[in-house]
């Protein structure tokens, strides 16, 4: 489902109906309002110069009913403002994602409410996303949510390790960009409760965003060629202890921090740019953990 769209539609919809309202029903009826109080009041003057209060009230009954929306406005242009103030917040600087999945474990767990930043790499237009102002790019290290090459309906949220000409390399569970590994040491281990399993956990250092992630010692270094498509073939070269790939222009190589629970570029291929959705910087709530709330890295 294309929310975006459908709050796009409503947004259009609810603001035809509102204009039209304010520039032609609503004086409609404030028209024919004037013509039936002009008719109540011919017919009930002596009363309303004696202050009746029944009659006065009849009068109030009468204006109210005849200036009142219909109920289907009511319903529909009424809510205009609130869905398009929804729409700009949502489309231009904040937008709330699930984390559906383990692969950004432990930095990002299931069950995780999170709110992304849409203006930090580019003013985008909304449904098309197509970029108009350009205000940063993707850095190393920034976790960020975008639309899978291979299926644009889906929303993916990894962690940007490779930028646009960068050469990746993944062996051995070791990470090393353009030549350089990438610093890591040893912490305290994660444990899993749904799994009930303990895995070893390092922190990991990309650019200046230092972050913690974990790996499996019981599933081999090696990716066996991926597992079905690749928006690059040929781009990677894969092995019995790892992958190394070369990151095309315009694009970004994007891991999850479950280093060996992850289906991410190691596999997949390279995010364009015009996937980008924004970057990902504050957990809001976890129904599972109420206490879970704040920002990450």
């Amino acid at each position: 489902m294309n929310f975006a769209l459908i709050l796009f539609v409503l947004t259009v919809f609810t603001g035809v109906l509102w204009a039209a309202d304010k520039l032609v029903f609503a004086k409609r009826r404030r028209a024919r309002a004037a013509r039936l109080l002009a008719d109540f009041d011919a017919r009930n003057r002596a009363a309303l110069d004696r202050r009746e209060p029944i009659v006065e009230q009849e009068r109030r009954t009468l204006e109210d009913g005849a200036v009142r929306q219909p109920a289907w406005l009511e319903y529909t242009a009424s809510f205009f403002p609130v869905i398009l103030l929804v729409f700009m917040l949502r489309s231009f600087l904040f937008e709330p994602f699930r984390i559906p999945s383990g692969s950004m474990i432990p930095t990002l767990e299931i069950g995780d409410l999170i709110l992304v930043n849409k203006f930090d790499y580019g003013i985008r237009l909304p449904v098309i996303n197509r970029k108009v102002i350009e205000l940063g790019q993707p850095k190393r290290g920034d976790v960020m949510v975008f639309r899978f090459p291979l299926n644009p309906s889906q929303d993916y949220i990894k962690r940007v390790v490779g930028l646009p000409g960068d050469r990746i390399e993944y062996f051995n569970k070791q990470l090393t960009v353009n030549g350089q590994p990438v610093p890591m040491r040893k912490t305290e281990p994660y444990y899993d409760a749904d799994r009930m399993r303990t895995y070893p956990q390092f922190v990991e250092r990309l650019g200046e965003v230092e972050h913690r992630v974990i790996v499996d010692d019981a599933v081999p270094p090696g990716l066996g060629g991926g597992f079905g498509a690749n928006t690059h073939p040929g781009a990677c070269q894969y092995s019995g202890s790892g992958v190394v790939c070369q990151v095309p222009p315009g694009h970004y190589f994007m891991m999850g921090d479950n280093r060996d629970n992850s289906e991410d570029s190691r596999f997949w291929g390279f995010v364009p740019d015009a996937n980008i959705v924004g970057r990902a910087f504050f957990i809001w709530m976890n129904f599972g953990n109420i206490g879970r709330v704040g920002g990450f890295n």
